[in-house]
């Protein structure tokens, strides 16, 4: 994959370049809206080969929050304005850097905190073999993962579940959504094409949807 590792370092290079006029409006913009904490949130993420980084994003939370790392749409803990940035995906530019120094690349599995990638036992764990994305076949299936999450919150809470929204949406979370990207990210690892890599690239870019191992992602 030599081609895809020249790729990553120079369009994070390229982007990095052309885009810092929008990462410093959107950095002002959450210190104005979003103050008593930083534009940044770095959070230690699972990398290729289980090896721990830091992983860099927008904050898009409120700076004193506890709960599940598994979010849904409309959670108290996510501001106005990171409710915007996620859902437009900019809260992931920073990933740029975390790219261009090798960490990361921009298609692959989503980077996990500690408790998921790194648990997975047999041959699911093959998945570490592969440098974690910005995006890539499971992010765009699940681009809407905060919605699709709240949507069968609701429902189970409707159907007379007392639960809380943090147990229900963990738990689609873990045994539903979770092993679903784990099947799409080792199929990915088993027929990668580099592009298949610009197609999802610019999929994501674009908003848009492509097949990808016969189904629409």
């Amino acid at each position: 994959m030599n081609i895809k590792w020249i790729f990553d370092r120079l369009m994070a290079f390229i982007g990095l370049i052309f885009l810092w006029p929008i990462l410093l409006v959107v950095w002002v913009l959450i210190r104005i809206k979003m103050p008593g904490g930083p534009a940044i949130f770095t959070q230690k993420r699972v990398g290729k080969d289980g090896k721990l980084f830091t992983c860099h994003k927008f904050r898009t939370m409120t700076v004193k929050h506890g709960g599940s790392t598994v979010s849904v749409a409309g959670d108290s803990r996510i501001t106005p304005l990171g409710a915007k940035l996620r859902h437009y995906k900019i809260d992931e530019l920073p990933g740029l850097w975390d790219v261009l120094i090798g960490n990361m690349s921009f298609v692959g599995p989503r980077p996990d905190v500690p408790g998921y990638a790194d648990k997975l036992e047999g041959e699911d764990r093959e998945v570490l073999k592969l440098r974690p994305g910005i995006t890539g076949p499971a992010t765009l299936k699940y681009r809407l993962e905060d919605e699709m999450i709240s949507e069968y919150v609701s429902m189970k809470q409707k159907e007379g579940d007392k639960r809380s929204m943090q147990e229900i949406a963990e738990e689609y979370n873990d045994k539903v959504i979770y092993p679903d990207k784990v099947r799409i990210n080792r199929y990915y690892l088993h027929n990668y094409s580099f592009l298949k890599d610009i197609q999802m690239i610019l999929c994501t870019v674009l908003g848009r949807r492509m097949n990808y191992n016969n189904e629409f992602i």
